[in-house]
């Protein structure tokens, strides 16, 4: 029978003034239970009623919870909000899990301020007993229902790293550690990357074994000992996610050679093959931006040589020859295509594996190859010269607002690329090759401690006569335009078209000061390009963004 609110107040008064006598007084904590049966009013007070005084009847525990848990789904919203922001006072001993268990699958509803409120609620018991709120939340994610077990994920991945360093000792996070790994099972790309977040906060994974068990797990679920299939968007998919989430955690010590190995032998093979996983996603760039942030955390590889030779063979796809002379005219036979970021990265990788085999260019590629590589190399510096001397004309001088334009923003990127470019190939021209330079890529993080690199050097393109390359360099510079379709005409591939990343999402744009990515390229004396004009240069990057 369901009581009236005089008499929950009147029994509420007899359990008021009992004080120690408290067991004395079950009929009159039953009442007050009996009022989840009444109206909104009966309700209302039942919610507060009923927790004020359950620490007094520990047999009658079970009857009061399930009472309160009526009162968390009742049709008013006012009332299920008063009943669960009351349940945290139910959270003692063997019942704290039970209410975690509840307030997790309370995490499904869609009022906002509802919704709120059993997060508050979950974390004042985490902050009483985390490895019991633990239990209740990995339960729901292993049982529960998909919407409880994606908000219960959500939950773990944004509050962790906010509870105070008490309630996260050693044993809580091996618990954690233990439980994601059962629900990494079977998870979700978004369901991964989340947890993948929770792992990584983990003060207990921050050591060097930590951060390798971390790869570990990452490796189980990118399927790396089976083949890729290119046309399969799930598993590409995958494997892009998987990179994503291993490559904070290389370093000199956690190595990437299972990574680098497999984009060597499965990726690269397959590159113009690829399926996008997302809408306008250049898929073959983002491929190899990976595989360029894994490269310099390769540890000994079983297949260096058969692996650089795809790199250097994949490499010569995207430099071309240079076109055809006919009589000693400048004709062009075909236009060629420059793809600046995919050579930026294709060359670091090289350039990072080359270190470990040196004498690659040397002794595994024959006198031929060897030419036509250094043909290719040459052209392509040459047309570097044409893209520095025109952006750093552009950028001259400008500093603090000016370089935080869109159209700035796009040429400081495209001289990051094609000053690491340059420094590269010089590199690869010196005999034997070196493999000394450093440079980051033009997407990360500019180095402090990096040293400025001269952009003039021309020894790079033709080292046995410098003289004469000298004199040749304004004739190149038109030669090269003209093959690009004229000062104002066709420009099809430029740095920044399809290869330089949409800025909105770049990580240049947010973690690169863009002033310190441009003094050490404008530091040398200013240089006038013959044939050329900064309104042109300005207009083409642009244009193909």
């Amino acid at each position: 029978m369901a009581a009236t609110v005089e008499e929950l107040y009147r029994n509420y008064g007899i359990l008021a003034d009992a004080k120690e006598d408290l067991s004395k007084h079950k009929d009159a904590y039953q009442v007050i239970l009996d009022g989840v049966k009444g109206g909104p009013k009966e309700k209302r007070l039942a919610a507060q009623f009923i927790p004020k005084f359950f620490s007094s009847f520990p047999e009658m525990a079970d009857a009061a919870i399930n009472a309160q848990l009526d009162l968390c789904e009742d049709e008013d919203v006012s009332i299920r909000r008063q009943a669960i922001k009351e349940l945290p006072r139910f959270a003692a001993g063997e019942n704290l899990p039970r209410v975690a268990d509840i307030l997790t699958q309370l995490l499904q509803t869609d009022d906002s301020a509802e919704f709120n409120q059993v997060n508050g609620a979950l974390i004042s018991i985490f902050k009483i007993d985390s490895r019991g709120t633990l239990g209740g939340l990995f339960s729901q994610i292993l049982q529960g229902e998909d919407v409880v077990r994606e908000r219960a994920i959500k939950f773990l991945s944004t509050k962790m790293k906010t509870m105070p360093d008490e309630t996260m000792t050693k044993e809580v996070e091996e618990y954690i550690f233990i439980e994601t790994k059962k629900v990494l099972e079977d998870v979700t790309g978004e369901e991964f990357v989340l947890l993948m977040r929770v792992l990584s906060g983990l003060k207990c994974l921050q050591t060097v074994s930590g951060r390798q068990q971390l790869v570990e797990l990452v490796v189980e679920q990118a399927f790396l000992e089976q083949a890729l299939n290119p046309t399969d968007t799930d598993g590409v998919d995958r494997l892009l996610q998987c990179t994503r989430q291993a490559l904070p955690l290389f370093s000199k010590n956690v190595h990437s050679t299972r990574f680098v190995t497999y984009f060597c032998e499965h990726v690269l093979p397959n590159l113009s093959m690829l399926t996008c996983p997302v809408a306008q996603l250049d898929i073959q760039l983002e491929v190899l931006k990976l595989l360029a942030e894994m490269s310099p955390f390769c540890g000994d590889m079983d297949k260096l040589e058969a692996n650089l030779m795809m790199l250097f063979e994949k490499l010569l796809e995207f430099m071309p020859l240079p076109p055809e002379e006919e009589n000693g005219e400048n004709a062009v036979s075909e236009e060629p295509k420059l793809q600046f970021s995919y050579v930026e990265c294709l060359l670091f990788s090289f350039h990072q594996l080359g270190k470990k085999l040196p004498d690659f260019l040397i002794d595994k590629i024959n006198a031929e190859r060897l030419k036509d590589f250094k043909i290719r190399l040459q052209y392509f510096a040459r047309g570097l010269q044409v893209y520095i001397r025109q952006l750093r004309v552009a950028l001259q001088g400008k500093t603090g607002d000016a370089l935080k334009t869109e159209e700035n923003k796009i040429k400081v990127v495209a001289l990051k690329i094609t000053n690491n470019i340059n420094v590269l190939i010089k590199d690869l021209f010196h005999n034997p090759p070196s493999y000394k330079s450093s440079v980051t890529l033009s997407w990360k993080p500019v180095q402090k401690t990096e040293a400025p690199v001269v952009l003039g050097e021309t020894c790079l393109l033709c080292p046995a006569d410098r003289n004469a390359h000298q004199e040749r360099t304004c004739q190149q510079e038109k030669r090269f335009l003209h093959c690009q379709g004229g000062m104002h005409g066709k420009y099809t591939t430029l740095p920044v078209g399809n290869t330089v990343p949409p800025l909105a999402t770049s990580p240049m744009s947010k973690e690169v000061g863009l002033e310190a990515a441009v003094p050490a390229a404008l530091a040398e004396e200013e240089t006038e390009v013959e044939g050329g004009s900064t309104e042109w240069a300005l207009s083409t990057f642009s244009r193909h963004l």
